[in-house]
């Protein structure tokens, strides 16, 4: 089933999900049409490969025609609408930047599959549980509601402040039509009647404009409330989802609806101080004892002012954090000399400010580190496919700086990756007569200046974004916090959900728990970062963060369509596993990933000796080195043991608990196991191409082996046994001991 099909079966709370991270820079009616074809090529290789990605954009264009002469012929008009625009856009917005479209797909793939381990997992972990909280949801709908009442409330206002301004225009002409009399006709009784009719008239001037400035004054107050109250917490939950969406949570939404606010809420002041202005020009019109449009109205405007300044100061946010295209997956590392992208908005959207802001891009302010590349760019609302105001930077470079004395500082192996840095950025706005500074910066990054720091900078990125929610601690690390160990594992299953495409299950994080604390309940346990990422674990020469960072990379390069396909049970100590396998039909085994080797993947399967005893063997662990010559699936179906003198066989039997071998890992198989080329076929003058086969010796009085070594490569005379009993034709040369050794 294809990786679309299964997202198509969530529960609909997972589908919403979905739906956030699918706008015009990737429409969904392209991921729909184009599933399976989507699905079978290497975005994430094309993000860092600008031949690649073009080629695949082409490919793109040239699966969307395809799809257009299809529904052309069906005569489905609605459908070649949108492919013809779809397609136009595509062309548009990528013909220039094809990576960037490889980036945009191989996220969406990724968060489909973080939300594919999400839905299932039993239960949600209490991050992901806080950022779905009811009572957040019911705040964001009361935001909408009452800036649309206030939106309405201005509206409202306006029509007062024109029945004002018709009223005194009224009253202007006839009084001045009054003035305009002769003195003897200033006597009659009917002019003395329209005098007080006048003076009624002022009377309800007076009284209107009295009741205007009280909703002005109204409607600033509400926007003062909101902004001071719901307003500020919706923002500072949002920069929260962000913080967590960058270290493999939930994808963080809501900044559109964010931008919907504040946009309404500055169309709303802005018109409260036109209507401000409009009582100023009637003051200086009329004016009379007790008129208090001169005594209320500087205050108004002084406090709308205020408002727009922080309005506006809390609508500069950075919308993606710096990121080296890269590593998608560890956004806010990044490397001396290596490009990164960012990108800001400001969530006030108003057509006056297109291209009329320019943002420059700093970092921090020791002089020990500068930006290199395009650092000044106007924000506009054509590069993004919503429309909102914003801006990308995306050939920025940091660069350290030499020392006094010229050498370099602290450029080299030896950066420290616990070391925070932030990116700013400031602009000003000059809108309506206000002139206003804005200043926002990143989330904290750590700079390393060889690509080994990565995972270590990795980590202290991880450990800032869950245990604080303050934007800028830079001296975080000075005397970091402990973590709650509950929450971490949630973190670390996120790990593999975003990097490679299933997250782990309770009995995984268990085992990760016990290796971290030694024991087997961890309720509220309090993990500190020295025990994290510091600290070697006991008996071992690596911390237990190298030791995952490891795995992860061993199953994103060698073994990904096993661990996404759930075959892989990995985090099982060697105590558990024979627990699992002592019950079970002989040559049931199962698949763990080495404690005592970084990066290796072993398998242990279990055996019944002739008197009924059982016995259990565990393969030499398997590292990148091994695997990049013979595919693991491949030596599972392969691999063979030679018993004394017996003729060699596969073991391997059943997938805990009892999936036939075939079964699990055939479609993951390279060839068919007797298929051999012919001569020709080895490419050089009839040479019989060569085949590698992993084989194993146990010996005679080896019930129970105690080591790796107990299961190492044959020797030269098991070689011959080996050939004795095996065809030419399916072996022409077993594995060698080099092969088994890394």
């Amino acid at each position: 089933m294809s990786q679309w099909s299964q997202v198509q079966q969530l529960e609909i709370k997972f589908l919403e999900q979905v739906d956030q991270f699918y706008d015009d820079n990737f429409p969904m009616e392209i991921r729909h049409l184009l599933a399976q074809w989507i699905e079978g090529q290497d975005w994430e290789a094309a993000s860092n490969n600008e031949a690649m990605a073009t080629i695949l954009l082409q490919n793109l264009l040239i699966q969307v025609d395809e799809q257009l002469d299809r529904v052309s012929q069906e005569k489905n008009l609605l459908l070649i609408h949108n492919l013809k625009r779809i397609r136009k856009l595509l062309q548009g917005k990528y013909h220039g930047n094809p990576m960037h479209i490889a980036v945009i797909i191989s996220n969406c793939l990724r968060e489909e599959r973080r939300i594919l381990a999400a839905a299932s997992m039993p239960v949600q972990g209490p991050l992901e549980k806080s950022l779905q909280n009811s009572v957040v949801s019911e705040r964001q709908r009361n935001v909408e509601h009452k800036v649309s009442a206030i939106k309405n409330s201005a509206q409202m206002t306006d029509q007062d402040v024109k029945y004002l301004e018709d009223l005194q225009e009224e009253f202007d002409f006839r009084y001045k039509t009054i003035q305009s009399l002769e003195q003897s006709d200033k006597n009659s009784a009917l002019i003395k009647q329209e005098m007080l009719a006048l003076q009624a008239m002022l009377n309800t001037l007076d009284y209107k404009r009295k009741e205007v400035l009280s909703k002005i004054g109204r409607v600033i107050h509400e926007i003062d409330m909101l902004m001071s109250n719901m307003l500020t917490e919706e923002l500072l939950d949002w920069k929260r989802r962000q913080q967590i969406a960058c270290i493999g949570g939930p994808l963080h939404g809501g900044l559109d609806q964010l931008q919907n606010c504040f946009t309404l809420l500055a169309e709303s002041l802005f018109q409260v101080r036109r209507q401000l202005e409009k009582l100023d020009e009637l003051l200086t019109r009329l004016t009379y004892d007790g008129d208090p449009i001169p005594l209320q109205r500087p205050q108004l405007l002084e406090k709308v002012n205020f408002l727009l300044y922080n309005l506006f100061r809390n609508s500069f946010v950075v919308e993606r954090q710096p990121c080296m295209p890269t590593h998608p997956q560890r956004p806010m590392v990044l490397k001396t000399l290596i490009q990164f992208t960012v990108k800001l908005r400001l969530l006030i959207k108003l057509p006056e400010l297109n291209y009329q802001i320019r943002v420059k891009a700093t970092i921090d302010n020791n002089r020990r580190f500068v930006l290199c590349g395009t650092h000044v760019k106007a924000m506009n609302m054509d590069e993004s496919a919503n429309g909102s105001l914003s801006v990308e930077f995306r050939h920025l470079q940091p660069k350290e700086m030499k020392s006094s004395a010229g050498s370099k500082g602290n450029e080299g192996p030896h950066m420290v990756t616990e070391e925070l840095h932030s990116i700013s950025f400031e602009t000003q706005v000059c809108l309506y007569g206000l002139t206003i500074n804005l200043e926002t910066s990143s989330l904290p990054v750590v700079m390393i200046s060889n690509v080994s720091q990565l995972p270590n900078a990795w980590a202290s990125i991880i450990w800032y974004n869950l245990s604080t929610n303050d934007p800028q601690n830079l001296s975080f690390f000075n005397n970091p916090p402990s973590a709650t160990l509950s929450q971490l594992l949630e973190v670390l299953s996120w790990q593999f959900s975003s990097y490679v495409g299933r997250g782990l299950n309770s009995e995984q994080l268990n085992m990760l728990a016990e290796k971290l604390t030694g024991q087997v309940s961890y309720n509220d346990y309090q993990l500190s970062w020295a025990k994290f990422c510091k600290e070697h674990l006991p008996g071992k020469s690596f911390t237990f963060w190298v030791w995952l960072e490891a795995i992860l990379d061993l199953i994103k390069k060698h073994i990904l369509p096993l661990w996404i396909d759930g075959y892989v049970m990995g985090f099982v100590s060697k105590e558990k596993e024979r627990i699992l396998l002592k019950d079970k039909t002989p040559g049931t085994f199962l698949l763990r990933f080495s404690e005592s080797n970084l990066g290796g993947i072993t398998f242990t399967w279990v055996d019944q000796l002739e008197n009924g005893d059982v016995t259990f063997h565990s393969v030499e662990p398997y590292n990148k080195g091994r695997l990049s010559a013979l595919p693991f699936a491949d030596i599972l179906r392969d691999y063979k043991v030679i018993m004394a003198d017996n003729v060699p066989e596969n073991p391997l039997k059943y997938l805990y608990p009892d999936i036939p071998k075939d079964k699990a890992f055939g479609k993951h198989y390279s060839c068919q196991p007797n298929e051999v080329s012919k001569p020709s076929d080895g490419g050089g003058k009839g040479y019989v191409p060569s085949v590698f086969i992993p084989v194993s010796k146990i010996l005679n009085d080896s019930t129970d082996p105690h080591s790796p070594s107990d299961l190492l490569p044959m020797s030269p005379s098991v070689y011959a046994v080996l050939r004795e009993h095996l065809s030419p034709t399916v072996i022409e040369t077993a594995v060698c001991c080099k092969l088994f050794h890394s």
